[in-house]
């Protein structure tokens, strides 16, 4: 079979002691999913989990020890990091239970949703959909992903950002409103889940905007850190 052009290459990320890559096939989010980031964003309370999504492509991988270079997007003068436990998935399915959500994980690595803010305020203001404001070029920069059965407790987890040195963002994956088996169960039941997906898991309190030049570096407990400079 012939296509009319050169279809783009798979958007891929490496894995953690295999010379394998992970195709990545979608890029769920969970929104406002940590009870003092829903705080800050001016919500409260246990509400149903609710997911956006991203293009396969907006990833943007930062190998270990090196410093990803992303340019700071079009349209926007409020930049806003969010740093996450990113989950991807090994195996799919539909209606997936809590309980057997764990046999479909492949493994976890450190990602961040950057979110054009003040372009999702407009949105929000005016009741239209968020896309411009969260699924733009690069805008889930992530670490090659580690194995479950490498990555440690990964459930009881710190997870962290600093801004050019200094601390933003600090919380435990304990604090997730959804936890990681609750947010696949809900997803399998909206969209058959495939190998290959990603799902951010959410963002804990201390989201800021970020200018160009500033260097963010962040982590979960257990994963390479991710380090990423706006240019």
């Amino acid at each position: 079979m012939s296509y009319v052009f050169n279809p783009a290459p798979v958007a891929a990320i490496p894995v953690v002691g295999s010379e394998s890559l992970f195709p990545v096939h979608r890029i769920y989010c969970v929104g406002r999913n940590y009870a003092e980031h829903a705080k800050e964003m001016g919500f409260s309370g246990r509400e149903a989990p609710f997911f956006f999504m991203k293009p396969a492509d907006a990833v943007l991988v930062v190998n270990d020890g090196a410093t990803g270079e992303m340019p700071y997007p079009t349209l926007t003068k409020d930049l806003h990091h969010e740093i996450e436990l990113v989950v991807a998935l090994g195996k799919g399915g539909r209606n997936i239970k809590a309980e057997d959500a764990a046999s479909h994980i492949f493994g976890y690595a450190v990602g961040l949703d950057m979110t054009r803010r003040d372009l999702q305020a407009e949105a929000k203001k005016q009741g239209r959909p968020w896309d411009i404001a969260k699924s733009f070029d690069l805008s889930a920069p992530i670490t090659a992903i580690v194995p479950a059965a490498r990555a440690g407790d990964i459930n009881n987890a710190a997870i962290w950002l600093d801004v050019n040195g200094a601390r933003r963002q600090s919380s435990e994956v304990t604090k997730l409103i959804w936890n990681i088996a609750e947010t696949i169960e809900a997803l399998s039941q909206a969209w058959e889940l495939q190998a290959g997906d990603l799902i951010f898991s959410g963002t804990p309190e201390g989201v800021a905007a970020v200018s160009r030049g500033d260097v963010l570096e962040g982590g979960v407990a257990g994963l390479p850190p991710l380090r990423v400079k706006l240019v």
